[in-house]
């Protein structure tokens, strides 16, 4: 600090964009920042994933102590749209300069670059629960972890008009050329997923890999349908176990996606049936997944991996732009009170939806009569409801969500229902 209690001008920190050239001192605060050895900060894998003015760096007396991006994504919302999101990710602070308020002037010029650039949400996957309420985000998405017992989970009951389908093993080569096809028409089905630029290709198959060089090659099986057109696949390691010569192996799997329900069963039923192994174990499901429901015996599917938690968060940018691409359950009228700290959304909103499931959010004020609020929550609670990751009435009882008039918890859970919760199988 200077004499009269300012702040010199060797002191100050700085948050400013990072380009190509400082990639290798922001990667090593990237390593750092996530108890990992600089190394060279990973230069190569950082250069792929760049993208000009969207690497942010926080910088005192020449050196890396903060840093943050963000990427294009699109998200699948209910009914099979997609929305432009500000995908958040490389977040740290050092640990020599925690509590300075660095992570939030970061988050606050990216939150405001997306807007502008006229993104709908913004996600991102947290680290720890309490941090990034503060700035808007809630939990949007959740995942289960299994084991299955082999030995005990008997067949895998298969629909029958996919049991007419074929599989075939896939060379590294064969699954950059198949999969991202396969993955597109997935994602578009299932809320929640996002989509996979090419170099996430690059990273998955071991093209592109981390100075590390922790990647190890999966086995991949590709399902066709009967008509021999590619419906899903499953990627996967095998941890080789043979105490007294006796096969108890794990099959771990990494992928799993089947743009139908008969596909993903005819997956299951492969890999359960592979050799050598006495169990699959599964770090990432939907959490409504029907696996332990098609086994003969479910409860051979046990709790697992990181079993059941949160994952993607979401913050809502652009309410109308966002809750007019999503799909509804049923017609019907509800008014929420949105606190917004940042500004964003705060205000009074009407979320009126049609028999077609068609719908629209729109602000009270813009009406020509003034209307009372059914709910009252903040845009952390809009997040959450966004792709229906949790109920309102749920919300309610845990106190997160407000009820100004009776019954407007249940009158905004018709609307907003879905039969599956959403889920995302990627990292970003």
């Amino acid at each position: 600090m200077g004499q009269h209690g300012a702040e010199s001008e060797q002191d100050r920190i700085e948050i400013r964009v990072v380009e190509e050239s400082g990639l290798t001192d922001w990667g090593k605060a990237v390593q750092t920042g996530f108890m990992s050895p600089m190394g060279d900060g990973d230069l190569e894998l950082r250069k792929a994933y760049f993208d000009p003015g969207r690497t942010l760096g926080a910088y005192h007396r020449g050196r890396c102590v903060g840093t943050f991006r963000s990427m294009d994504r699109e998200l699948t919302v209910p009914g099979g749209a997609t929305v432009a999101a500000d995908a958040i990710t490389n977040v740290t602070v050092a640990a020599t300069h925690r509590r300075r308020g660095l992570l939030t002037r970061m988050m606050t010029q990216d939150l405001a670059a997306a807007a502008e650039r006229g993104d709908s949400v913004a996600i991102l996957i947290a680290a720890e629960y309490r941090i990034y309420g503060r700035y808007g985000f809630g939990p949007a998405t959740q995942h289960k972890g299994y084991t299955v017992d082999k030995l005990r989970a008997g067949e895998v009951r298969v629909p029958a008009e996919a049991e007419g389908g074929s599989f075939e093993l896939l060379s590294m080569e064969e699954w950059a050329k198949v999969g991202p096809e396969l993955h597109d028409r997935f994602r578009r089905t299932q809320p929640g997923a996002i989509n996979r630029p090419p170099v996430v290709w690059r990273t998955r198959t071991g093209e592109l890999q981390g100075s590390d060089k922790s990647w190890k090659e999966p086995l991949v099986v590709l399902h066709r349908d009967a008509s021999g057109r590619p419906a899903g696949m499953l990627s996967y390691t095998v941890a080789d176990e043979w105490p007294n010569m006796i096969t108890k192996g794990a099959l771990k799997v990494r992928d799993h996606i089947a743009v139908d329900r008969g596909a993903a069963a005819a997956l299951w039923r492969y890999a359960l049936n592979v050799d050598w192994i006495d169990r699959v174990e599964i770090s990432n499901i939907a959490p409504d997944d029907p696996l332990p429901l098609l086994l003969d015996d479910p409860r051979a599917c046990a709790d697992g991996g990181d079993s059941s938690a949160d994952y993607m968060w979401l913050r809502v940018l652009d309410a109308p732009a966002a809750f007019g691409a999503r799909s509804y359950a049923a017609p019907g009228r509800v008014v929420l009170q949105v606190s917004d700290q940042l500004g964003y959304v705060d205000g009074r909103w009407a979320l009126e939806a049609a028999a077609d499931g068609t719908g629209a959010l729109t602000r009270v004020e813009d009406t020509d009569a003034a209307e009372e609020a059914d709910l009252a929550m903040d845009v952390r609670e809009l997040g959450t409801l966004y792709l229906s990751s949790d109920s309102v009435t749920r919300l309610h009882a845990a106190g997160l969500v407000r009820e100004l008039r009776e019954g407007g918890a249940a009158r905004a859970d018709a609307l907003l229902r879905t039969d599956f919760r959403p889920w995302c199988p990627d990292g970003f």
